[in-house]
């Protein structure tokens, strides 16, 4: 089963557009966990363990395993989806972008090592800079296309023969680059006007969408923008949100009554 089919079935199976986020941080997990040999996978976990019926996705940042030289316990997060829930699809979160050998080097990282279903990219260097994980039909390619930081229009707006460069990107992916029905693109939560054009310009191409909770995304402007006709279509990511939740020993209720809530606050604005 590729990523798209997988998505597509998980997004059937859960009626949930929630995507979490796994970006762990020592001083943020909970105390008792800290003493642990290996925190960071205690912690993601505990939180997959919480959450795993609630999500169509994770997400899990590899900057924030490997800033801990953890990138083993990151592997072991992926292994324990994969092996205890493999119906749910890993996005690894790494924004690689380059070009040749290396790229193909960025490729093998995320889906021979780490085994993710997708990995997010960033296609600003050119189609040829994504080209190794294209090729890769069964796993998905998540290209960053308007992104919710606020320094994204920089270069994301510039004027391209008339166009934004991020629609003109968007066009591309679209009409040349998904040759293989493999791509989606990363669609800030933080700009719905620009999410229901891309919509227009795609069609059904899913989204990632960052950008709710700690950033200030829209809810109900989000899923009015970007889903499809089928309400479906969006891979809505909250990360602080829902695994910060709580702190203590009920940390993991903590973070499933927010999974709770943002999934159904999602489903009110869902045709």
């Amino acid at each position: 089963m590729t990523f798209i089919e997988k998505l597509e079935a998980r997004w059937e199976q859960t009626n949930s557009l929630l995507c979490v986020g796994l970006d762990p941080t020592l001083k943020r997990i909970p105390a008792h966990l800290q003493e642990h040999s290996e925190p960071i996978y205690q912690f993601c976990r505990a939180i997959v363990d919480a959450t795993h019926d609630l999500v169509c996705a994770y997400k899990p940042q590899i900057a924030y395993f490997a800033g801990l030289t953890a990138e083993d316990q990151l592997q072991k997060t992926i292994d324990y989806i994969r092996y205890n829930y493999p119906h749910i699809p890993v996005i690894l979160d790494s924004k690689r972008g380059d070009i040749g050998s290396t790229a193909e080097m960025y490729a093998a990282e995320a889906f021979d090592r780490y085994q993710a279903h997708a990995v997010t990219v960033n296609p600003y260097m050119g189609r040829d800079s994504a080209q190794p994980f294209l090729d890769r039909a069964d796993k998905g390619t998540i290209l960053l296309c308007r992104t919710s930081n606020p320094g994204a229009g920089d270069l994301q707006d510039l004027d391209v023969g008339g166009l934004p460069l991020y629609e003109k990107l968007a066009g591309m992916i679209t009409n040349e680059w998904n040759t293989n029905n493999n791509c989606s693109l990363v669609v800030g939560a933080t700009w719905p006007e620009q999410m229901a054009r891309l919509r227009e310009i795609t069609g059904d191409m899913p989204f990632l969408v960052p950008g709710v909770g700690a950033q200030g995304g829209d809810v109900k402007a989000l899923v009015e923008a970007g889903q499809r006709r089928d309400g479906k279509g969006l891979m809505i990511n909250s990360s602080r949100g829902v695994i910060y939740a709580g702190n203590g020993y009920d940390f993991m209720d903590k973070a499933r009554e927010v999974a709770i809530e943002t999934r159904d606050l999602i489903n009110q604005y869902r045709r």
